[in-house]
């Protein structure tokens, strides 16, 4: 792909805005090389960028930052994309070959790195959740545990690339929307998801009375009710299918589970989960698991007993068309583990496809070619062999 050149200028205002903040968060060696390259003589460069690790490609919003840069300096680069937005690519393999004067392009480099990196991972991540589980629905809640608003935006670009990528290979549901209005867009929508934290539980001083506020506040809404701010998942999961039977009829009400890892869910111990577990796959715990694929299983917090616990006692009580949400620590890990037992989970809320080790989220450049003739450092050969 190759950005258009003349495009509309950037206005004034906007491009010396740009230039302030490539000055301040720059490094300053490539602010100096920039300055040498200026007194000595511009050159036409050519930058390959890859990772070092597999990622699903999520180029747009480096794309859009350097399109936007190149018309604010008067400017042109060359970005020659190597595979479609969604694809899956090898670690090593060129993402992008980056094409221009060098004068303009060295001072960018650490800018559309940190905005290629994370989504790339994020983006696998998100894949490997939504091919794991197909048939459940994911709600993208990473925007509080983002550092800021543009660590929210790559994020959610991550996961609805990864999720759209998961449907084509697997006609998954992946990602439906996700938490905020400003995002929402991502995923097709034009607002972000979500019913209540656990504070309205505090503040309306019930379960059920929660979920009464909000029914009355938002009556054409469907229903996702947290049920573990009082320790009574399954009680107060109960209790609020009784009130609303005519919302559990219509396939309008979830409870959400949110059991944090201190404790057992309402009815379960160590004794119980592993007979619940048993019950529903007993191959589970016969196969080789670490400590914490067995805590995911039948440990504390939102386990995979837990889930088969509370379907059970909803389907027990004539609440089979109640569905489960489930939070709490689903990264990509624990989604596998529980893929594996078949959890009777409907939806994932989730912020946990942000990449848990962000050194794999470092995308490198190196030039491989000066005024047209190829020249890169040595060992990063294999930059060339793929050039279109």
């Amino acid at each position: 792909m190759s950005a258009p050149a003349p495009l509309k200028p950037v206005e004034t205002s906007r491009a010396a805005a740009l230039e302030e903040d490539v000055a301040a968060r720059t490094d300053v060696y490539f602010k100096k090389t920039r300055e040498v390259v200026e007194a000595f003589g511009d050159r036409e460069v050519t930058y390959a960028v890859f990772m070092r690790r597999p990622v699903i490609f999520c180029p747009r919003l480096m794309v859009d930052w350097l399109e936007e840069v190149s018309r604010a300096r008067g400017t042109s680069f060359r970005i020659d994309l190597q595979y479609e937005e969604g694809a899956w690519v090898g670690a090593g393999q060129p993402l992008v070959y980056l094409t221009g004067s060098m004068a303009h392009l060295v001072d960018l480099e650490t800018l559309y790195l940190q905005k290629l990196g994370p989504p790339c991972v994020a983006a696998y991540n998100a894949f490997s959740m939504c091919c794991d589980l197909p048939n459940v629905k994911f709600l993208a809640m990473d925007a509080r545990h983002c550092a800021g608003a543009e660590m929210a935006e790559m994020m959610a670009y991550a996961a609805s690339v990864g999720s759209r990528a998961a449907r084509e290979a697997r006609n998954a549901c992946g990602f439906i929307g996700n938490a905020t209005d400003a995002t929402a867009h991502y995923f097709g929508n034009e607002r972000g998801f979500g019913t209540m934290p656990h504070a309205l539980i505090g503040y309306a001083g019930s379960t059920v009375r929660a979920a009464e506020m909000f029914v009355e506040r938002y009556p054409q809404d469907s229903l996702t009710v947290l049920v573990d701010y009082f320790g009574q998942e399954v009680t107060d999961a109960l209790a609020v299918c009784r009130r609303f039977p005519e919302l559990v009829e219509a396939g309008r009400l979830a409870v959400r589970i949110d059991t944090h890892g201190s404790r057992y869910l309402e009815g379960l111990d160590p004794y119980t989960s592993y007979a619940i577990l048993e019950r529903h796959a007993p191959n589970a715990i016969r196969q080789y698991r670490t400590e914490t694929e067995l805590r995911w299983l039948v440990g504390t917090g939102v386990s995979a007993a837990a889930i088969f616990h509370l379907r059970d006692e909803l389907d027990a009580a004539g609440f089979s068309k109640a569905s489960i949400t489930a939070s709490s620590g689903f990264s990509p890990a624990k989604c596998k583990v529980m893929a594996s037992v078949e959890a009777p989970v409907d939806m994932i809320g989730t912020g946990s496809y942000l990449p848990e080790s962000w050194t794999e989220t470092y995308c490198t450049a190196d030039i491989i070619a000066y005024d047209g003739r190829e020249q890169v450092k040595v060992g990063r050969e294999f930059l060339l062999k793929r050039r279109k």
